[in-house]
């Protein structure tokens, strides 16, 4: 039996919570109401989107990202969160949900799409440069205080 596959903006208290599970295969250290509590502050100081792609009725990926401005860029995406649950992974999702933000970007005039991707995450870096034409251009640094 085939599913329906279709996209859509995640933009509630439940909608944010159905999606946990498959952010929380990304964001671990994340519990359920520490995740909400940082996503209702994202939505709402930052301008956080969030977006799903579903199996039928089921989430199968998700993405976050935040329009921001910056002096060196501009106006610009910064994809912060893009994940597929692990067992619905290589088919195509990941790059569905990026052309997702890129519409996005494109359609608020925003005039690129930007993201972090950890140092171990090689496989990841391939599908951003590679499958989906990203260019690495940064290191990012982070010091804990």
């Amino acid at each position: 039996m085939n599913k329906k596959i279709f996209m859509r903006e995640l933009s509630n208290k439940e909608e944010w919570l159905e999606a946990f599970p498959v952010m929380n295969q990304l964001r671990t250290h994340l519990d359920e109401a520490g995740y909400l509590q940082l996503i209702e502050e994202a939505a709402e100081k930052e301008g956080y989107k969030m977006a799903a792609l579903f199996e039928g009725s089921k989430i199968a990926a998700v993405i976050g990202f935040m329009p921001m401005i910056t002096l060196y860029h501009g106006r610009f995406i910064w994809v912060c969160d893009l994940v597929t649950h692990q067992e619905r992974r290589s088919k195509g999702y990941g790059k569905a949900l990026l052309k997702f933000a890129e519409n996005w970007a494109q359609e608020h005039d925003y005039k690129l799409v930007s993201l972090s991707s950890g140092l171990q995450r090689e496989e990841a870096h391939r599908f951003y440069q590679e499958k989906m034409e990203y260019d690495k251009v940064s290191y990012v640094f982070l010091k804990n205080l």
